[in-house]
């Protein structure tokens, strides 16, 4: 098991014969960049295809309201968005028919890009129930100590979700889904101007971090309720 975990953890900072860093570190800071090292750069990150890449949503497909949520499964405040506040706005908007809601990964450091790798590795389906395992989780996941020992928390949370070993394996090694999830973050980030996590666009304009009673209100403005 720990030449698979480290093996894993290789897979995912090694892409392209290359190291892949963070210039930040976890959290919510600003201008956060992956970078591949030597002459490669962010703009040959994104002439990777990224087509194959799933948007994540819930809601109608033609809701009124649209809602995108850019977010980081190490931001401690994105863990409490969605512990709290996502919660509500499932049941009273997405849930009723009235928002169509994505959730985008940012990429602050790689603990994060594992975490999107096992949310992403059931599909769809899994998506969001792991999303909620990972977020109720992190204070234990992402404090785990060492690389081997988050890995292998993040394993476990895919496995309550009913994931095999070898599937989470497959998942945790794919450094072309990795290649391409960078791209993609970073294409959208750039184009929506996303500096900070949680943050949200909301029918095209950008929103901060809001508590349930802010955002509804936002929402039911836009509705016209």
């Amino acid at each position: 098991m720990k030449n698979s975990l480290t093996a894993g953890a290789v897979a995912l900072t090694l892409i392209g014969g290359g190291a892949w860093y963070m210039t930040q570190g976890s959290g919510t800071a600003p201008g956060a960049q992956i970078a591949l090292p030597g002459a490669a750069s962010a703009q040959e990150a994104g002439e990777v295809d990224t087509s194959a890449i799933v948007e994540m949503t819930l809601g109608a497909e033609d809701a009124p309201v649209e809602v995108i949520e850019y977010a980081s499964y190490t931001c401690p405040h994105c863990a409490t968005f969605h512990t709290s506040v996502f919660k509500q706005l499932k049941e009273n908007y997405i849930d009723t028919g009235k928002v169509k809601f994505t959730y985008r990964e940012v990429y602050f450091d790689k603990y994060g890009m594992w975490a999107s790798l096992i949310a992403r590795c059931g599909g769809e389906e899994k998506f969001f129930g792991i999303t909620d395992l990972v977020y109720k989780g992190q204070q234990d996941w992402a404090r785990g100590g060492s690389d081997e020992a988050i890995a292998e928390s993040l394993r476990k949370i895919g496995r309550l979700a009913g994931l095999g070993s070898e599937e989470l394996n497959a998942c945790l090694t794919d450094s072309t889904k990795l290649r391409s999830l960078v791209a993609w973050y970073q294409e959208n980030a750039t184009r929506d101007d996303i500096s900070s996590t949680p943050s949200f666009i909301v029918d095209g304009t950008k929103h901060s971090n809001m508590n349930y009673a802010d955002f509804s209100a936002l929402l039911d403005e836009r509705l016209g309720e």
